[in-house]
């Protein structure tokens, strides 16, 4: 009975049936599970990787937690200061999670030119301040550097540099307006460099500067801050940080994340999950049903064969194990190649860029990509295993093959 099983199986996953009625839909099926991997993957991987792109970005601008008195109400300006020292950096730091601690204080301001002029938010920051966000985004000129007694470098964006025509090493002549409402005080900074994140949101007001402009403008003493930002290692981690760091803060003090700062943007982004959900879905239905009509025209067209192996002494479980087995090697070719040319697109994007957004409407120029290897074979195991499923349905026919009535027209 192995002898006989084994040469079904021959006959089926061989170079028989290539010229067959069913070949042309074999071809079909497996071309369908492969185009189906490929639109999965790119749904994936270009969705996460949207929403890990716009996350990093709000964090690298507002931090992933912000610190700051009750009575600024979520301001963007610091109007109310709270006292910077030891205790707040050394309770927040030891939460399990935290990155990084930095204080800031944010100012409102007016740069003008001979020209024109643009409204500013100067977000003064000091040495604690972690450069990496901004490092990835420098495209000219270099980060300034605050742990010197004093300096006016300030690291403005492409967006506003070129509607201000400045360039790197210009005086940047800015007027404030201070929290005591009296006449604005005149600044002059000294472009140190130009970053470009395509955030315009933000790219259009954010300019980086020393924390110590900001206490002098507020006549703040050195102690005092507007805030203090927390980053954190895992973005999904955030709510339970944020709940640590709010009940160890005295009560006049808040603990905002950047999801309740900004509710409409990470409610815009968790909607990307629903549609890579239903592209899933809807890919793996149509390899399926690919599947089970391959596999329909595979029996079908073996009948006599299945009368055979029944007449031989086979069960009707281990003929539709043949069958099965068969199917599943077309699946797992076309798995094979879907990931082939899916990957090849990604790594493609990743590095070279070429599918372009609007930056207004997505907050990034291009296309970002997240190569995850658990995403990867999640979906692999899944499609395999679903079509699997499905296809234990049409394999059922194989039992109301009776050898009497097959084998006659042999």
């Amino acid at each position: 009975m192995n002898y006989e099983l084994f040469i079904a199986k021959r006959i089926i996953a061989g170079k028989e049936y290539k010229n067959s009625i069913s070949s042309p839909i074999i071809k079909i099926a497996i071309i369908a599970i492969a185009m189906g991997m490929v639109i999965m993957l790119i749904a994936v991987a270009t969705g996460s990787g949207l929403q890990q792109k716009i996350r990093n970005k709000i964090a690298g601008f507002k931090g992933h937690i912000q610190i700051t008195n009750y009575d600024n109400n979520n301001s963007e300006i610091s109007t109310v200061p709270i006292t910077k020292n030891d205790k707040i950096y050394k309770t927040i730091d030891e939460i399990n999670g935290v990155k990084n601690v930095q204080a800031f204080a944010n100012i409102s301001g007016l740069i003008r030119t001979a020209t024109t002029f643009e409204g500013i938010i100067y977000k003064g920051v000091s040495s604690d301040y972690d450069w990496t966000f901004f490092s990835e985004y420098l495209i000219e000129g270099n980060l300034p550097d605050y742990n010197q007694q004093r300096t006016r470098d300030v690291l403005m964006s492409k967006t506003l540099v070129n509607d201000l025509n400045f360039r790197v090493g210009d005086t940047v002549t800015t007027w404030f307006v201070k929290s005591d409402r009296k006449a604005p005080s005149k600044r002059s900074f000294i472009l140190k460099g130009i970053y470009d994140t395509g955030f315009l949101e933000f790219d259009k007001t954010i300019v980086i500067g020393d924390i110590r402009e900001v206490q002098r403008l507020n006549k703040w003493d050195n102690n005092k801050v507007g805030g203090f930002e927390v980053l954190v290692n895992d973005f999904d981690k955030l709510p339970n940080v944020a709940k640590q760091a709010y009940e160890n803060i005295d009560s006049t003090l808040d603990a905002t994340t950047i999801v309740q700062l900004y509710p409409a943007i990470f409610e815009w982004i968790l909607l990307f999950d629903n549609n890579i959900a239903f592209i899933i879905f809807i890919m793996i239905l149509v390899a399926g049903i690919n599947m089970v009509t391959a596999l329909l025209v595979l029996i079908l067209e073996r009948v006599q064969m299945v009368g055979i192996l029944k007449a031989l002494g086979s069960t009707n479980w281990s003929i539709r194990k043949v069958f099965l087995y068969n199917a599943s090697y077309l699946i797992i070719k076309g798995l094979f190649w879907g990931n082939i040319i899916g990957l090849l697109l990604l790594f493609s994007q990743h590095y070279f860029g070429f599918i372009s957004l609007d930056p207004q409407t997505y907050y990034v120029s291009k296309v970002p990509v997240n190569l995850n290897v658990f995403h990867i074979v999640l979906l692999n195991i899944g499609t395999l295993f679903l079509c699997f499923l499905m296809l234990l349905i049409p394999s059922y026919i194989i039992t109301k093959i009776q050898p009497s009535r097959s084998i006659r027209f042999a």
